[in-house]
């Protein structure tokens, strides 16, 4: 007539199926909690509305959301070039036998890009006012780039200035250094002509004492008389 409780009526006697039932509870089996009544205990039905709402609602959807984010970061055509890349230069070096590495039809000499001309305009203008296209590499390519595409722009002209400026700031900080060891022979010779005013002073004193005294003795030589 009576049942006594064990690990199939009551599932949170065991710490193993106590994680079991959460997980079941989980995928919505709540067969677990079947043994308790919700009138006589409603404390399990609070705890079941907490539950599903902090987990199942509030958790799955800040997972779904953060999974988005993910998503759509790396879902672009940039990091699909940039891992369809790495994953062909790993085939290349690791998986390919030395007589395949030579055949030319896998590996041509030349190569030819095709590129719509108003958006390479606009991505090389980009490239210009951001700072990143100055630099030493494919320099006949640029320049081909510019006339095919007749973008005014002198990337040489503008190194001669950048070059230029860096020598005139040096000299600039050459004569500022010159000026300020003057300043400092200048202040040291200040310092050394007020030691030599401060010695005159004392000296000019010293000889009004002396003068004084001389006088007083005069005058004490007088009186005497």
């Amino acid at each position: 007539m009576i049942q006594i409780p064990d690990g199939n009526t009551n599932m949170f006697i065991d710490i193993k199926t106590s994680l079991f039932a959460i997980y079941l509870f989980l995928i919505g089996d709540s067969s677990a909690l079947s043994n308790w009544t919700y009138t006589e205990n409603p404390s399990i039905s609070v705890l079941i509305v907490l539950f599903s709402l902090l987990v199942v609602v509030y958790l799955m959807n800040l997972l779904i959301g953060l999974l988005n984010i993910a998503i759509e970061e790396d879902n672009n055509r940039v990091s699909y070039l940039m891992q369809k890349a790495e994953i062909l230069a790993e085939i290349e070096l690791f998986y390919l036998l030395p007589h395949q590495k030579r055949w030319h039809t896998w590996f041509p000499e030349v190569i030819h890009y095709y590129a719509d001309v108003d958006k390479a305009r606009v991505e090389i203008k980009r490239l210009i006012k951001e700072g990143e296209w100055d630099t030493k590499e494919f320099t006949e390519l640029r320049k081909n780039l510019f006339e095919v595409l007749q973008i005014e722009y002198n990337s040489i002209d503008n190194e001669a200035i950048l070059e230029q400026l860096k020598i005139d700031n040096e000299v600039i900080l050459e004569k500022l250094k010159s000026h300020e060891k003057l300043l400092k022979e200048n202040n040291n010779e200040l310092e050394k002509l007020k030691s030599h005013d401060e010695k005159l002073d004392k000296l000019d004193k010293l000889d009004k004492l002396d003068k004084l005294e001389e006088l007083e003795k005069l005058l004490k030589e007088i009186r005497a008389k």
